[in-house]
């Protein structure tokens, strides 16, 4: 199996050029149908909210804002109902320093980011490619013997490395290569 990750940014024939004769695909909330349902910020309702009992989510970008602490402000249950793939966005601009996420809704503990990624991030786009994205993760299986590129803006597939943002195309690719990494702490 053939996956790549790739920046959305590079030029589409530096791309091709990189990766002869492999099917791009953009994965980000500005790509195409069907491939747009593996952005976080996509609303598939329903998702779980990691360390919440009963409480679920319309997008995983949604669950990662609302648990979200900064120095202003506290968690923002709000963000779990948002359905638009914009207006998500809690920015230390406006709310100061982010101090940590919290270890569920109603949590007193305060999540360090790499272990918010494993205990938050993590479960909630895992369950979303298995309970809302298993037809599509097949179809790239498929497309995959002949080499696929996926395209995000970022294509930082370690949770442990924080210098960059994590990559939702490199965790794609690494659960199509059955290399999912570790959700407990590390």
């Amino acid at each position: 199996m053939l996956v790549h990750v790739a920046s959305r940014r590079r030029k589409p024939e530096s791309v091709r050029a990189a990766f002869p004769g492999a099917t791009v695909i953009d994965v980000t909330s500005r790509g195409p149908e069907p491939w747009v349902r593996f952005s976080p910020f996509y609303p598939h309702g329903d998702i779980p909210v990691p360390l919440t009992p009963g409480v679920v989510a319309a997008s995983v970008e949604g669950i990662w804002q609302a648990l979200k602490v900064f120095d202003q402000a506290d968690v923002d249950p709000g963000k779990l109902s948002v359905t638009s793939m914009t207006g998500l966005k809690r920015t230390v601009r406006r709310y100061g320093p982010v101090r940590g996420h919290r270890a569920g809704l109603h949590g007193e503990t305060l999540l360090d980011y790499p272990a918010a990624r494993r205990q938050i991030y993590l479960p909630a786009y895992r369950w979303v490619l298995e309970h809302r994205l298993s037809d599509l993760v097949d179809r790239l299986r498929g497309l995959a013997g002949d080499g696929v590129v996926l395209l995000d803006y970022t294509t930082n597939g370690d949770p442990s490395d924080t210098s960059s943002p994590l990559s939702h195309a490199a965790l794609l690719a690494r659960h199509l290569a059955d290399r999912w990494p570790a959700e407990a702490p590390s």
